[in-house]
This record gives C-alpha cells, structure tokens and sequence, in this order.
C-alpha cells in the first residue's frame, strides 16, 4: 500500500514535497498576536491545479488534514496547518494569467501577490482596487478571508471584485465558478460561498478578479476633532457628500502618537491642536484630473469644517503616502508594545460612536487599556487590547463582541475567525447558523480534511450542545 508521502512524491516530484527538518519555521505559524503554531508533516508545493486535486484526493483517503497557504501574513490562525498535517503551499502557483483589457478582469494563481498584480496593473493603467494593508499577502488569502482594507469604504472588499474562481473541493474534484461576467442568475452563486470561506470549503486555484481604471491624482486630509464623537458623526456626512472618498479612517489620539512616533512624521500640525485634538480623520481624495480633484478638496474641507474640525490639513504627497502608509503599520506597532489581542469589529457606520464609548466602558470596567483606529467609512473597527490576564481579556473581548453584534455588527470584518476567535463565535453566534455551516461544510469536504479547527472545531470535539435543536 502507498504511503501518504508517496502518493504527494507521485503528484508534484519530490523536490516539491519537505517533510522532517526541511520544514522551515515559517510553515508553522501566520501573523496572529498570539503566534500559535503547529509543524506539518509534509509541505507541497504544487504548480497546478491538477496537482492540487491529487494531493487533495491523497489527503481524503489516508484521512490527513490539509491546510492552504499563501504568503502566511493572516491573523486569524486559519493558514496555520494541523500538526502532522499537509501545508499546501502556493509559493510555486503565482502566475498572472491574463490580464484582459476588453472585459476589465485579470485571471491570478492563488499565490500571486497584491504588489505583484498592482505592478503589473499600472502599466496597463488599471488597479484592482481591494489593499488591506499588506501587499505582501497573496490573493488566495484575500479571497480566503474576504479582505477589505482602507479603500473598502469606496471600491468595496474582495467579494466584491471576485466574477469567479477555479477551486477543488474536498473530495479532489475540481469545479469552476462564476467567470469574466458581472451578473449571472444560474443556480447557487458558489463563488461568494467560497470567498471568506477561510479554507474550510475548497481550495482555490485560479481568481478572476474585476478591475477598474487607475485614476492618477490623490490628496491626504488630515483632520483633528476635539472628540471622537465628532468624528463618528462626520463620517455619514463625508460619504454622503457625493464626492466620493477613497479613504475614510478614524484614529484615535494615542494610536496617532505611536504611529508619528515611530515613523518620525512631520505632519505640519501645530502643538495647541495636537494637545487638545482626541481623535483624527484621515481622507484621501482621487480624480482623474487634478482641477477636480481641487474642487472635491475645497468642497470636503468646508463640510469638515461645518462638522466641528479643529483644522483641516492637506497633506503634501509625501506625507500623506507616510501617513497612510503609518497606518497600515499601526496593528505592527501595537504588536511590538505588547499587545495581547487584535479585534477587528464591524458595526453599521452609523453605530461607531455608542459602539466605542461602550467598549471604553468595558475596558475601563475591566481594568484594560484598549485603543485603535478604523476604517470609519465602512464601519469597521480595529481595536488593540492590552490585557494580560487570559481570563479577564477573555471576558472582556466576548462582552465588546457582544456589544457589536447587540448593535448590528459581526465579529470580524476582514480578519477572519480563524482559530483566534472562534470560542467567541461559538458562544455568541446564533446555533441554527452554526449548524446550517456546518451542513456546508459537509457538502463541500465531507471527509472533514480541509482546514479543521478554523471557525469551529471538527464536530466529533464538540461538548454535547444543551441547547435544544443546538448541533
């Protein structure tokens, strides 16, 4: 009888498959605060989607979980492979396919990077329009954890650029979904069931992903308020004011102070706004021609200024690319003073202010420091917990995801639940919608080999449910 090792030997070569010591460190873990970390007993490098659906078949029949990887930098846990598992590493599959000038689409391998495909895009003056902050990271990943980002308040996140994928499901067999079209009323759409879907359902192979035309002109505002309840209340009438922001962040005075700090920002804001701003918004403006966009400039710096801003800077392009580009840092900046949790929040835009005075209650409450910033335009909140007592951080993340969901919102926008939350969801998610994902599940991977342990753990783990009808 074959062994596993053999069957993965038969579908890449075996230059493509490391097992023992040629496993490096990074296999074991992606970039969650709390570094969990397992070793797999084999890593495949695949190159096509055949050979995906062979390794895949091989998993199924010697009953060995499968974990797929892009370029690791999620944080949630979920490209963290099984211990003695199979890693299914993208690294070889970074091809761009096409780039398809007539129907404004690009075909990607799942281990094509955003830098990458944005490199190629600028010369062709197109942009796929969907960074969350890490252009390291591979579009596998994206759609895996239906990523969002700060552009998401104008472009929309990743599910809303995805017309279609290759995938291979958890019995090996390879399906296509959706293709270069923007609308189809033909049976399940399969391809948003799989966006966000965190590995657990498939394996992506191929993206088709819409594009849109690069528009060349930006500006940066940067926009001290004297509360952030004036910011939250800006944010509506910034996104109505039909112009159109790309950006629309909120952050809040602390996180600001760390990010100027530790990238040394000279931002022009004079010492008496610093001293009594508590909260700042940051605007990015874009038009094809730069006439228009000094009109939107001019028309969005009264209406912030009718809406109670203590000034209204527009930053030089330097800077504001510094500044954008500080923010996108701000959860590397919080790692690094020690912060024992991230969470990634989203409530309706409308519910950011009550949200964020009930979590300062509960942090105050529960003797914690939390601060962050956010992408306000779209409600998400990405918020650092300093806590160091597991039991107490525990408590007082499940009563601000609480809080969230009491208000509309959900768990995670863009981060996904991963292994890092899915306790919360658990306790906190309806059960009917539990068990219907799980029904899922078990159509897609009905051997249970895809990505065990993220969202909620393999059934057979469970403690009986005490509640009736529960799973």
């Amino acid at each position: 009888m074959n062994t596993i090792h053999d069957e993965l030997v038969a579908a890449v070569g075996p230059r493509h498959v490391l097992h023992g010591s040629a496993i490096g460190e990074d296999y074991t873990h992606d970039e969650s605060v709390s570094r969990h970390a397992a070793r797999p007993a084999f890593v495949v490098k695949p190159v096509t989607t055949g050979e995906v659906a062979q390794v895949v078949a091989a998993a199924v029949r010697h009953s060995v979980p499968l974990t797929a990887r892009g370029s690791g930098t999620g944080l949630s846990g979920a490209c963290v492979p099984s211990a003695g598992g199979v890693l299914l590493s993208f690294e070889r599959m970074n091809h761009i396919v096409e780039i398809d000038l007539a129907n404004h689409v690009a075909v990607v391998e799942p281990g094509v990077t955003l830098d990458q495909l944005d490199h190629a895009l600028a010369e062709v003056g197109l942009v796929y329009p969907v960074f969350p902050g890490e252009n390291s990271a591979s579009l596998g990943g994206n759609v895996a954890t239906n990523a969002g980002g700060m552009r998401a308040v104008k472009y929309g996140v990743t599910r809303h650029h995805v017309l279609g994928l290759t995938a291979v499901l958890g019995t090996g067999e390879i399906v296509e979904t959706g293709g270069k079209f923007v609308k189809a009323t033909t049976g399940y759409d399969l391809t948003q069931l799989i966006i966000g879907s965190e590995g657990t359902l498939a394996v992506v192979t191929q993206a088709v992903l819409k594009l849109h035309p690069r528009l060349s002109h930006t500006s940066t505002l940067l926009v001290p308020f004297a509360t952030l309840e004036q910011v939250t209340a800006a944010v509506p009438e910034v996104v109505a004011s039909g112009v159109g922001p790309l950006i629309v962040e909120y952050i809040d005075m602390l996180t600001m102070a760390a990010m100027v700090g530790d990238s040394g920002l000279e931002l022009g804001v004079p010492a008496q706004i610093t001293e009594t701003a508590l909260a700042y918004l940051v605007v990015v403006l874009e038009d094809r021609r730069a006439d228009r966009l000094d009109e939107d400039i001019e028309e969005m710096a009264a209406l912030l200024g009718d809406l109670g801003a203590l000034d209204v800077y527009v930053l030089p392009t330097s800077a504001g690319t510094q500044l954008i580009e500080a923010r996108e840092r701000a959860l590397f900046a919080a790692k690094a003073r020690g912060t024992n949790d991230i969470i990634d929040v989203v409530v309706p835009r409308g519910s950011i202010a009550p949200y964020m005075a009930k979590v300062a209650e509960l942090a105050a409450r529960s003797g914690s420091f939390v601060a962050g910033c956010g992408h306000a335009g779209d409600g998400n909140v990405h918020m650092s917990v300093f806590q160091p007592d597991p039991a107490v951080r525990h408590t007082l993340m499940r009563d601000i995801f609480a809080a969230g969901m009491e208000l509309g919102g959900a768990i995670s926008a863009e981060h996904g639940i991963g292994v890092e939350k899915k306790a919360y969801l658990q306790e906190l998610e309806n059960p009917a919608k539990l068990a219907l994902m799980r029904r899922i599940k078990q159509a897609f991977d009905p051997a249970g080999i895809l990505n065990p342990g993220v969202i909620f753990d393999p059934e057979h783990d469970l403690e009986p449910d005490p509640i009736p009808g529960g799973h």
